[in-house]
């Protein structure tokens, strides 16, 4: 017999124990078995359960799934919408610290040109923000509301104006739609002391 072509054949017990411990599993049983392994049958329904009870946890999980997709759907909305909302109050602080150098400039000693161009940029902030549906509330002779008016402060109601009325804007506010971006800071009407009702 030829010894070289005796190596060239392989010995299936001296293959197997030649296996690292990369090929083999846990068990010991090594990549091979598993291509031999029989396929996995679908479960069987336990006794008692039928083919209705199947369908109907399935129903149920398939309902969950929707309402969770809704659910991360509408969390995810109200995250950007947040978001934006963070970012536009930034640009409303700078709109008013825009709108306080303009107010305080000296027109004897600021130059035309600085002047012009703090308008410019003013006014280009506030076509942003209305590009993005922000609009500015001046409350003033309104009544007070809660939602987007916020008191610092009560003063005696001068005659033919009824209390609870706004009677100054101490600061701006800011609206989006329906929610109010940033509540304007008034001063409110009350009853004058000493008057009778």
């Amino acid at each position: 017999m030829n010894p070289a072509a005796d190596e060239d054949r392989s010995d299936p017990e001296r293959d197997a124990s030649r296996v690292t411990g990369a090929d083999a599993g846990d068990d010991g049983s090594t990549a091979r078995d598993d291509a031999t392994a029989a396929p996995v049958e679908p479960a069987i329904p336990p006794a008692g359960e039928s083919l209705e009870d199947f369908r109907d946890r399935w129903l149920r999980a398939e309902a969950e799934l929707q309402n969770f997709r809704r659910r991360a759907q509408r969390e995810l909305e109200q995250v950007r919408r947040d978001s934006e909302e963070a970012v536009l109050l930034e640009i409303i602080r700078v709109l008013d610290d825009l709108e306080r150098a303009q107010a305080a400039r000296d027109p004897a000693t600021a130059p035309d040109g600085w002047s012009q161009g703090v308008a410019l940029v003013t006014q280009t902030v506030r076509d942003y923000l209305v590009r993005m549906g922000v609009e500015s509330v001046d409350p003033t002779g309104t009544r007070f509301d809660p939602r987007f008016h916020e008191a610092i402060l009560e003063v005696d109601a001068p005659p033919g104006i009824a209390p609870g009325m706004v009677a100054q804007v101490a600061l701006r506010g800011y609206r989006r739609g329906e929610r109010a971006l940033r509540p304007a800071r008034v001063l409110v009407t009350r009853e004058p002391a000493g008057s009778e009702r």
